[in-house]
């Protein structure tokens, strides 16, 4: 029984060393990989990409901003910060000086966007962002606004975002009901609301009773129309102001847009 007990115990005290020894091992592969980043700011390029280079670091140079302090083509930031510890094939990330501000921000609003974009290349600079706003009373594709604004001091970076005009969305309406109102009214009310009036047609006849008899009874003999008198051709009615809407298009209800062309059917 003791036997037992002491090769139990020892299988216990194997385990526990062979889980302590691979816990060690595992720390030290990890850690072992690991290196401290290299301080960069004031370095070039090159001497920073052999400074990183030798720890198994890469670099990348992912902004450029203009500096008093720094020289030009120097680095002027890095991330991560120096001495923080990382793993090998780890990418550093820095900021390029371009030495002190040298260019003149100019003035691009009110010109097209075009225009402004040449002129923001022309000096050396580029287009960092644009936006599009609708505007009333406004040419479309026009610069409202800049930033940096023009002859700005204290520039960072040398990027200018703008601000660019677009035709502002038409004014939807819901077409209202014109059937059972004069013409010489509903017209009147289309123009002051900025509506077309659109063709304007007189609605035929009601049928008379006795036709409509007549059409009802399929196969049935069509009754002779009572002989009148040769009577010269009688002109077309037309629409007048005081005639009255039976029907209209659009239909009452209907999302319309102003300038919408509207046509009325009248007796």
């Amino acid at each position: 029984m003791k036997s037992v007990f002491r090769f139990a115990l020892l299988a216990l005290v194997l385990v526990i060393v062979a889980m302590v020894s691979a816990l060690t091992a595992m720390r030290l592969a990890i850690h072992g990989q690991e290196v401290a980043v290299p301080p960069l700011v004031g370095l070039s390029p090159a001497e920073a990409e052999r400074e990183t280079s030798g720890l198994g670091l890469q670099i990348s140079i992912e902004r450029q901003y203009y500096s008093p302090q720094i020289p030009e083509g120097r680095i002027m930031s890095q991330l991560p910060l120096p001495g923080t510890k990382v793993r090998r094939g780890w990418q550093v990330r820095v900021a390029q000086s371009l030495g002190p501000t040298r260019v003149q921000i100019p003035d691009v609003t009110g010109e097209s966007e075009h225009a402004a974009e040449l002129n923001i290349r022309r000096r050396g600079l580029d287009v960092a962002s644009m936006a599009e706003v609708p505007a009333t009373g406004i040419p479309p594709d026009q610069v409202l606004a800049q930033s940096p604004p023009a002859n700005a001091a204290q520039v960072l970076a040398p990027k200018i975002s703008l601000l660019v005009t677009t035709a502002a969305a038409p004014q939807a309406f819901v077409m209202p009901s014109f059937v059972g109102q004069l013409l010489g009214s509903a017209s009147r009310t289309l123009q002051d609301s900025g509506f077309k009036l659109g063709n304007v047609s007189v609605a035929p006849p009601p049928v008379a009773p006795a036709d409509a008899a007549n059409l009802a009874a399929p196969g049935a003999p069509a009754t002779p129309p009572p002989a009148t008198p040769t009577t010269p051709a009688t002109p077309a009615p037309q629409p007048t102001p005081a005639s009255v809407i039976v029907s209209q298009v659009p239909v009452a209800g209907q999302k319309v847009v102003a300038g919408t062309t509207v046509s009325f059917e009248v007796r």
